[in-house]
């Protein structure tokens, strides 16, 4: 993943519905990190709407997508499967496969109106799932002393800041995560909250991962 790169990643699939001039259309969104697991999913969910007009599909796979496709499953061309696939793709989702089944209400929807609907089906499934962020960041070690904890804990529980560790001895030592865009800001008002007395030692990069 590159620097500053941040992706979502479902971590508990759902399902969501809307309803387009009296045609139901049901997205199915599940998470997935193989084309294998792409397939099985896909010929699930066909299997349990077989009587559905269609089932449309899309997937990303990687954390630059190098695996996406998708499919309009008899709908008009590029009225189905590739604005799903927009909608995982500029929303930042990665490793996720959706499908719409839509039921045909009787009335026509143009190529517009397909092309907001299914799209609008994929958001509304994604709004039901459950799904981190997951970006690069920088992991340092911060000792105090015991009488400038007070102030550090403070700060870090008014901030937000990722806690991932912690050692009560002769000091205290914190390991603590940052987002690239905050981590100079935030070592300075470490150090100006200690009175120049906090020890910043840099441990390098790591993933972080927040839930949303």
């Amino acid at each position: 993943m590159c620097k500053n790169q941040e992706i979502k990643i479902i971590t508990k699939g759902g399902s969501g519905e809307i309803v387009e001039k009296k045609s139901r259309f049901i997205c199915t969104v599940r998470p997935v990190k193989e084309e294998s697991e792409v397939r099985d999913f896909f010929a699930e969910i066909k299997k349990k709407y077989w009587d559905a007009k269609h089932n449309c599909t899309a997937a990303v796979i990687g954390d630059n997508n190098e695996f996406a496709r998708c499919s309009d499953d008899g709908e008009p061309s590029g009225t189905a499967g590739r604005p799903m696939l927009e909608v995982l793709i500029n929303e930042g989702y990665h490793n996720v496969a959706v499908v719409v089944t839509r039921y045909f209400g009787g009335v026509l929807l143009g190529t517009g109106g397909l092309v907001r609907a299914y799209q609008g089906a994929v958001k509304a499934g994604l709004d039901s799932c459950e799904c981190k962020v997951k970006t690069r960041g920088y992991k340092y070690l911060i000792t105090v002393s015991y009488n400038d904890y007070n102030k550090l804990n403070t700060y870090i529980a008014t901030h937000n800041i990722i806690v991932a560790g912690s050692e009560y001895a002769d000091s205290i030592k914190l390991t603590v995560i940052l987002k690239n865009d905050e981590r100079d800001s935030v070592i300075k008002d470490f150090v100006d909250a200690t009175s120049g007395r906090a020890i910043v030692d840099d441990l390098g990069e790591t993933d972080i991962e927040m839930n949303i």
